[in-house]
């Protein structure tokens, strides 16, 4: 998998105005983990796949070559989203705008939250942000970019 180009705040606004989802029930989110697991293992990623709403796992996988580390980065990003109500890498991405980091700037314990990518939040029309989201594994643009890919093709079916 290529790495992808930074995507910028407007880009990754964009992204989250675009993936509002109409609805979103456990079923939905094994139809989303799944279609998850298939995109990583086409291209033989080493990741980690976790949702949730609410204070409630709906669906989690582990690849091969993924490690109790990626579980403890999904974690960390989840609360980012949880926290900001953006993906992790937007929440990152408008620190670096600041120069500065999340790490430097949000007061935040680093080893409890990560702005890194890879969390993305699922959010309702009318409702607002009610889950995440989130691969851990690939370098964080990858894991950023296949949520939304992921996440493009569930709203899109």
């Amino acid at each position: 998998m290529s790495t992808p180009d930074a995507p910028t705040i407007a880009e990754l606004e964009e992204q989250e105005r675009c993936l509002t989802l109409p609805r979103f029930t456990h079923d939905d989110a094994w139809t989303l983990g799944t279609l998850l697991v298939e995109l990583a293992r086409e291209r033989e990623a080493p990741v980690a796949i976790d949702i949730r709403r609410g204070g409630q796992q709906l669906f989690h996988a582990a690849l091969p070559g993924s490690a109790p580390d990626n579980d403890a980065w999904i974690d960390r990003k989840r609360r980012v989203v949880e926290r900001y109500a953006a993906s992790s890498l937007l929440v990152g991405t408008r620190f670096r705008a600041k120069n500065t980091t999340f790490e430097a700037s949000s007061r935040l314990d680093p080893d409890t939250y990560a702005a890194h990518g890879g969390a993305f939040p699922i959010t309702i029309e009318g409702a607002g942000v009610i889950g995440t989201v989130v691969v851990s594994g690939l370098p964080q643009l990858e894991d950023h970019a296949l949520v939304v890919e992921a996440l493009t093709h569930f709203k899109g079916r």
